[in-house]
């Protein structure tokens, strides 16, 4: 009972040598040692291929997978190294609202006398006065705290 595949992996020669050195010799990340040992189960080029079942039990890994690995080998035309690395971001998910003039701006207040009533800046308190300045964004108090220990400033 063969599964078919609705994209076959088909490797040349000299890509099946590279991903058998890289699954034995080495240091790798385990995903591309993993990704390695996939695409070498899927190959057709050696033969026939066992069931998607079969060679997800003798990996170790799931049918979904499988499926992930062919699709992305599919999707990068056949290339082995973009198949088994791990993809790149183009930009983080959301910019950060702390850039250098926010930095200044965070640290000036966090030089500057501390309210009446107070003895030094606190993270919450320097995060309650940064909440009622209209030109530093809201900030939590952990991003203040990050901000202030990269710059090695020390709230005393």
């Amino acid at each position: 009972m063969r599964s078919e595949m609705k994209r076959p992996v088909t490797l040349t020669a000299r890509d099946r040598e590279e991903l058998l050195r890289l699954t034995v010799t080495g240091v790798h990340p385990a995903s591309a040692i993993r990704r390695a040992r996939v695409l070498l189960a899927l190959d057709t080029s050696v033969g026939e291929v066992d069931p998607k079942e079969v060679i997800a039990a003798r990996l170790g890994v799931s049918g979904e997978m499988l499926r992930l690995v062919a699709k992305r080998f599919a999707e990068t035309d056949g290339d082995v190294h973009a198949t088994i690395s791990r993809k790149k971001r183009d930009l983080p998910p959301v910019p950060s609202p702390v850039t250098g003039e926010v930095e200044a701006r965070l640290i000036a207040l966090a030089c500057s006398q501390p309210p009446a009533g107070h003895a030094r800046w606190s993270l919450r308190l320097l995060e309650k006065h940064v909440e009622l300045t209209e030109d530093i964004p809201n900030l939590d108090h952990s991003t203040i705290g990050r901000v202030l220990k990269k710059r090695n400033c020390v709230l005393i």
